[in-house]
């Protein structure tokens, strides 16, 4: 606070050193003004300092002009006019940085200061507005009106007066840096300027609205101001005394417990007995220390509990220690479960619940096979089951763990974007906890259990990180023995634990993490299989599911198969499931409200129970047609067959293809085109139809996209039969990818498609020679009834697909007149 309250200092309310000083103030006299009014006086530059009127404060000074004029005052007993610089940070002042009204001041002798500098006692006698600068150096000298201000007060000053004090009354009661007596010296003050100015010197305003009291020169608007300023300075001062009010009574009630504690700790070691923190931490500390678990483990629990002993029962912290220990004991850090290593067991189990899968069930046999003979270092497998929904991934790693004798956790990784999600959180975050993994090890109850994560394809990525990336290390045989959660800190062993994760397709995993993982595809069954799967599993299990069991419900094998044909389109046996589900239903009702119903399920039957046909199956061509090519195609679903169309026709050479092709279809087809090109004169053709006749290559259905280069054989076949005249055979379909010298080069999905054209009652299937590998995974059946023909070049398919006859006239461009010619060009 600017003003010096010493004077308040002993017992009386008054100070004699102060009176001693302040009576040198009063010899000085106020300078007299001209007839207009004026005084004349040495300037006083003030830095950061507003003297007000009537007010008595200690000035600091160092500046040479400002001893030299208040030296120079002295000699003359005269005051000062003292001028409020408006930037403090202006060394050497001119007229332009003073504010325009000041303060004519009585200065006292200046006193020697430790540090160099002078200090002296400065009084305010009255406001004055500057005139003119009379003199600049070495001194500056001012002429100055002195404002008069009006000592009358009328109704509305006399309760501006009222508020002011009130509002003081209430600051000083609140802000302990301002004497009581402070109040007792505004009461007796009865001019309303005087009382504004001596209530701005009290508050800790800053600089800039010192300068505004100091401007206004109206009494009534400074008491106005001043008001309004008060009033802010309450709020405050009422907020700051609620807050230390607050963390006051805070910190007497945690001392008022802390003593209470202390004086109970002492009766109950009198009594004999312990508190129940006391107690709480001795049998952590028991349980840690009896607990399987390994030493790194146990010395860190150990180091927490001893936290934990040092802390108040009531700290924060306290709650997250307590669940980091109750992880660190619940977690099955040295459990493991025996595994039945009998490998007839696990395959009767593995053939009990699953038809097929013969190369799934082959790897587990092999892993069980080799852990009986007991091998130095052991490794768990890591694999991936890929395959369309519905043909048994997770039900399948049920019953391996079934087989093996093991705990069968699951974690759904689809639309998993965090990767906090796999690692956890660190516990520096309020309610953190471990990741999925370290969770479902807490769920499994062994260290060795089966876990399943299943849709890993599913897998999303965002700006928390990805979670494939934090999988690398849980799926990677040389780094998860000492897998390591954010939440822990802690390594935990996951070698012992066999993951198997589902995907349906590769192509969104990460190659990184595709690496770690042994792939076994789980292709679609074919109709053989949903037949056999149905009787043997789907079957029994819904007509359990619907209550049934007395009536002795079966299918007859052409219901099941026009369910399977018409109702369901999948690869899986889902759907199949709930259609056969929804005629055991149907027959529960008929039961239940006394109806007659059937107990053989035949064809005819099954559309009044289902409705109408839902599907409908491509079928092979009726009759050898010119321009039509049979070409089987692979879907998530299954193989099917598909129609290429050609047409020939009049044009400018171009070649059109239609029906949703993608790029490498595209590319095919035009490969195709230039192989015939190539070969033209060898198959008869007239090359001026490659330059002024258009193809048209369409394939239905044309809302289906479809991709790949495996129609490129097929394309080829139709496009030279539309430009031969000869027929395609109906009976032939026809798969593989052609270059631009003919060879026909190798393509996937075999078995689907073999399959699709098996069903559509083809008997000649054209496959590349290099695929002859995958004939191995085709049933007898279907292998005996079809005529495989495996070829290498695009001659042996022409051989085998087209008759050899033409039956319609091959395409002829129509001639042209010359204008015609010269205008096409």
């Amino acid at each position: 606070m600017p003003n010096d309250w010493s004077f308040f200092d002993d017992e009386d309310g008054f100070n004699p050193a102060f009176s001693q000083r302040t009576e040198e103030l009063y010899r000085i006299p106020n300078a007299t003004p001209d007839e207009d009014g004026c005084i004349e006086a040495l300037v006083l530059p003030l830095r950061d300092l507003v003297i007000y009127p009537n007010m008595v404060t200690p000035i600091f000074l160092g500046r040479e002009a400002s001893i030299q004029a208040i030296q120079e005052a002295q000699e003359r007993n005269q005051t000062v006019i003292g001028l409020s610089q408006r930037d403090p940070q202006v060394e050497f002042p001119g007229p332009q940085d003073f504010l325009e009204i000041g303060v004519e001041l009585a200065v006292g002798r200046l006193l020697t200061m430790p540090d160099g500098s002078y200090s002296a006692l400065a009084q305010g006698r009255r406001r004055v507005e500057v005139v003119q600068f009379t003199r600049l150096k070495p001194v500056m000298r001012v002429r100055a009106r002195v404002i008069q201000e009006p000592t009358k007060v009328d109704r509305t000053l006399r309760a501006l007066m009222r508020s002011a004090l009130d509002l003081f009354e209430r600051c000083v009661q609140l802000n302990r840096s301002i004497p009581e007596e402070a109040h007792l010296f505004a009461l007796n003050i009865s001019e309303p300027g005087w009382l504004a100015d001596m209530i701005a010197s009290a508050l800790p305003l800053d600089l800039s609205e010192r300068h505004t009291i100091l401007l206004i020169t109206d009494p009534r608007q400074r008491l106005q101001q001043v008001n309004k300023l008060l009033a802010q300075e309450v709020d405050v001062l009422e907020l700051e005394d609620e807050i230390h009010s607050r963390v006051q009574s805070e910190v007497d009630r945690s001392q008022r417990e802390f003593y209470l504690r202390e004086q109970m700790k002492a009766i109950q070691s009198e009594l004999g007995e312990s508190d129940v923190w006391t107690r709480d931490i001795g049998e952590l500390r028991k349980r840690i220390e009896e607990a399987a678990l390994p030493d790194v483990v146990r010395q860190t629990a150990l180091r927490e509990v001893e936290r934990l002993n040092q802390m108040p029962p009531m700290a924060p912290e306290v709650g997250i220690i307590r669940t980091y220990l109750d992880w660190i004991l619940d977690l099955p850090w040295l459990v493991y479960t025996e595994d039945n290593l009998d490998v007839r067991h696990a395959a009767e189990v593995l053939d009990r619940h699953h038809y097929g899968l013969k190369k799934a069930k082959e790897r587990i046999l092999e892993y069980i096979a080799v852990r009986s003979l007991k091998p130095k270092k052991e490794r768990q497998p890591i694999l991936c089951f890929v395959g369309p929904p519905g043909t048994g991934k997770t039900s399948l790693g049920k019953s391996i763990a079934e087989a093996l004798g093991r705990k069968f956790v699951r974690v759904s990784l689809g639309g998993v974007r965090d990767e906090a999600e796999i690692r956890g959180h660190r516990r520096t975050y309020i309610g953190a906890l471990p990741g999925r993994i370290i969770q479902t090890m807490k769920r499994a109850g062994s260290a060795n259990p089966l876990f399943m994560l299943d849709e890993i394809d599913k897998l999303g990525q965002d700006f928390r990180g990805d979670p494939a990336s934090a999988l690398l290390e849980v799926l990677d045989p040389e780094q998860n023995h000492a897998f390591s959660d954010h939440y822990l800190e802690l390594d935990f062993d996951l070698s012992k634990v066999i993951f198997i994760t589902t995907a349906n397709t590769l192509m969104t995993i990460p190659p990184a993490l595709l690496d770690r993982l042994e792939v076994i595809e789980f292709p679609g069954y074919i109709e053989e299989e949903k037949l056999i799967i149905a009787n043997r599993f789907l079957i029994p299990r819904q007509i359990e599911e619907s209550g049934i069991e007395e009536v002795g419900l079966r299918f007859a094998p052409q219901a099941l198969q026009r369910i399977i044909r018409e109702y369901t389109y999948e690869a899986g046996v889902r759907n199949l499931e709930r259609e056969i589900g929804r005629i055991c239903r149907k027959v529960a009702r008929r039961k239940a409200e006394g109806k007659r119903y059937p107990t053989l399920i035949t064809a005819p039957l099954v559309s009044k129970f289902l409705g109408p046909q839902q599907y409908f199956q491509t079928e092979a061509e009726r009759q050898d047609e010119v321009g039509v090519a049979t070409s089987l195609a692979w879907t998530e679903n299954g193989g099917e067959i598909m129609a290429v169309e050609v047409a020939v026709f009049d044009g400018k050479g171009s070649l059109q293809m239609t029906g949703q092709l993608g790029e490498v279809m595209q590319e095919s087809g035009q490969a195709a085109l230039t192989y015939i090109k190539s070969r033209a004169e060898r198959f008869g053709i007239d090359f001026e139809v490659f330059e002024r006749m258009d193809i048209h290559i369409h394939v239905p259905e044309g809302a289906i996209p479809k991709d790949g280069p495996s129609a490129g054989i097929t394309m080829a076949t139709a496009m030279l039969s539309a430009l031969t005249g000869r027929p395609v055979r109906r009976d032939v379909g026809m798969t593989g990818e052609i270059t631009l010298r003919g060879r026909v080069l190798p393509i996937g999905g075999v078995r689907e498609k073999v399959l699709a054209a098996h069903r559509a009652g083809l008997k000649v299937v054209i496959l590349p020679e290099k695929n002859s590998k995958d004939l191995v995974d085709l049933p007898k059946r279907v292998r005996a009834d079809l005529d495989i023909k495996l070829v290498k070049h695009m001659d042996e398919v022409v051989e085998t697909a087209l008759l050899p006859e033409a039956v319609v006239e091959p395409p002829r461009p129509r001639r042209r007149s010359d204008d015609q010619e010269q205008e096409d060009e």
